[in-house]
């Protein structure tokens, strides 16, 4: 099978995502792959701070004042992506004043708002603070949902005309007379298609001009492609806590380091983060004293997280980009500025040019660049509009609105629910048919889950992605199998397909908790394995097997060595952290 379009996207993160709705919104015919879910990448495993450019006030003072402009379009465009919590710079005894000054200096240097506070008046805006930190620097950081921010991008893409495959990982690069002409990929979306039209297979998808947007992959498309592409990836560690200790983005104001940022994202707090260069943004350790590191040092700007409950840990991969002949050795000094390869002027090689490096942040402003440059080279004349236009759930949004008795919905439900829909609220919450909550650790309702089953088929993961649904303390340990029966509801997808979904999310949330388990959450962990091995007979034991048990066997039996281990505490394998030594950690 074969296709032709004009422009294709290789990459379903914010970059690419983002890429897709500029170019549709001018008129151009674009196709977007992605190897996973959108946001697989980079993208889905960040600490979701909106930067107000502050963090590179000092060291990066053009990746700062971009940072900033685009903080302000954000808030325009994806409100209800968006929380502006405010930030805190927090100065501890032992960081320096002089680095305080240039902090303070920079930040105004680069436009960002910056205000001096007061121990007191510090702890004023945050109670929990640490009672020995001296002062704080304020700015405008904000929580953003990358989720949300992804798929309303690749919405309005595909509303403008895009085809948007995810599940369709790019097999090799179609290079004919020196010139690339498309891609070759394979499908993995097979029976119950998970989200768009092609069901497994090969395709061969022919294109004008191809748009390398794949972050810390970007290195493999050029090497299909033949030419270099220098991304150095470095990963970081995020920690999940299980409530929202803070309300405001809490940074360390001090040089480079690890663990000097706490983030309060919708139900959760997520510490962050460490910096480490690694070989391949896929192979690398994920190392247990990295989790307790994050806890450790923000203990020291927030005590209370010292005794806190973690609910799981996550590492993702950052797509630095140095040019050539550089040199640098330590990752932290590398530019957090992006770059646009055309690998016709640098390497001779007409037909795709790479996106590099950036953040999540200036996401809007890279496809911005990148998309005039492919208007230019298509001879297409058109303007972007993607600063001025808000994005589908952000029209005419305002989180004061009151839905709960129109809707007829406790009001913490309802508030939680008009935040992830926005404009799009009465679209999906008004119904005749009664509408429980599913998910009541992130209180996802059945519309939203329903509507979110209607754009993603099949894969749980991406309802979750969309919905937030199991992503709350207990880790779908009392909701993964709800969220498979509405699946299964819909009288579209047979059993095992159904299966299948719930192992895949199960597998997924199990992932995360792998370093988080000691104290209160390594009984969750215990419980959730209990009520799917056995309650559920997920790992598929027999009626002897179960009889073996009453007759009180010590071994485990025969036929349960697969989804059992895989989705137990037992899976651990040596990733249970430190603080398993009887450490009073469960807080809450």
């Amino acid at each position: 099978m074969s296709d032709r379009t004009e422009v294709l996207v290789v990459g379903g993160g914010s970059t690419g995502c983002g890429v897709a709705r500029d170019l549709a919104t001018r008129g151009v015919d674009v196709t977007l792959v992605e190897q996973g879910n959108l946001t697989h990448g980079t993208t889905g495993r960040m600490h979701g701070l909106l930067h107000s450019g502050g963090r590179y006030a000092v060291s990066d003072q053009a990746s700062a004042r971009e940072c900033i402009e685009e903080n302000r379009v954000l808030r325009d465009i994806a409100s209800h992506c968006v929380e502006m919590t405010g930030g805190l710079f927090v100065k501890r005894p032992e960081d320096t004043e002089e680095y305080f000054r240039e902090k303070l200096e920079g930040c105004r240097e680069c436009g960002i708002p910056a205000e001096v506070l007061t121990a007191e008046e510090a702890r004023e805006v945050e109670p929990f603070l640490a009672g020995d930190i001296d002062k704080a620097i304020r700015v405008p950081d904000g929580a953003v949902d990358p989720f949300r921010l992804c798929v309303a991008n690749a919405a309005d893409a595909e509303a403008h005309g895009a085809r948007i495959e995810t599940h369709s990982p790019v097999t090799d690069v179609l290079v004919e007379d020196g010139e690339v002409v498309g891609v070759e990929v394979t499908h993995e979306s097979g029976a119950g298609n998970r989200v768009h039209g092609v069901e497994g297979g090969t395709e061969e998808i022919y294109a004008d001009h191809v748009v390398n947007a794949t972050g810390a992959w970007a290195g493999r498309i050029g090497d299909m492609a033949g030419v270099d592409v220098e991304v150095r990836p470095s990963k970081g560690v995020m920690t999940v806590m299980n409530v929202r200790e803070v309300d405001t983005v809490i940074n360390r104001c001090k040089p480079k380091g690890d663990a000097d940022i706490v983030v309060p994202h919708e139900t959760t707090c997520i510490l962050g983060t460490t910096d480490e260069e690694v070989d391949d943004p896929e192979d690398y350790p994920e190392e247990a004293w990295e989790v307790d590191l994050m806890i450790e040092e923000l203990s020291k700007l927030v005590p209370i997280l010292d005794g806190a409950r973690t609910i799981r840990s996550y590492w993702g991969v950052r797509p630095l980009y140095e040019p050539p002949g550089t040199g640098t050795e330590d990752p932290t000094d590398i530019t957090r500025d992006f770059f646009l390869l055309d690998h016709d002027e640098r390497d001779g090689l007409p037909g795709m040019t790479s996106i590099v490096g950036g953040k999540f942040t200036t996401y809007r402003l890279m496809a911005e660049q990148i998309s005039d440059h492919v208007c230019d080279l298509l001879g297409v004349d058109a303007d972007c509009t993607t600063a001025d236009r808000p994005l589908p759930g952000s029209e005419d949004f305002s989180v004061l609105r009151d839905y709960m008795d129109e809707f007829g919905l406790r009001s913490p439900i309802g508030r939680r629910s008009v935040q992830r829909l926005g404009s799009r609220a009465d679209e999906v919450l008004k119904t005749d048919e009664p509408n429980p909550v599913v998910c009541q650790c992130e209180a996802v309702t059945r519309a939203e889950l329903r509507d979110a089953i209607g754009g993603s088929g099949s894969d749980l993961n991406a309802v979750r992605l969309r919905t937030r649904a199991s992503m709350g303390n207990c880790q779908g340990g009392f909701c993964a199998h709800r969220m498979a029966n509405e699946l299964h509801a819909r009288g579209d997808f047979d059993r095992p397909t159904v299966d299948a979904a719930l192992d895949e999310l199960w597998q997924e949330r199990w992932k995360g908790q792998r370093h988080a388990l000691w104290g209160e959450q390594l009984s969750q962990a215990m419980l959730n394995h209990l009520l799917h091995a056995t309650t559920f007979n997920r790992d598929g034991a027999a009626p002897e097997d179960f009889a073996a048990f009453d007759a009180g066997a010590d071994e485990r039996p025969a036929g349960t060595d697969d989804a059992g281990d895989a989705t137990g505490p037992a899976a651990a394998d040596g990733g249970v952290s430190a603080r398993e030594d009887g450490g009073d950690a469960g807080g809450d």
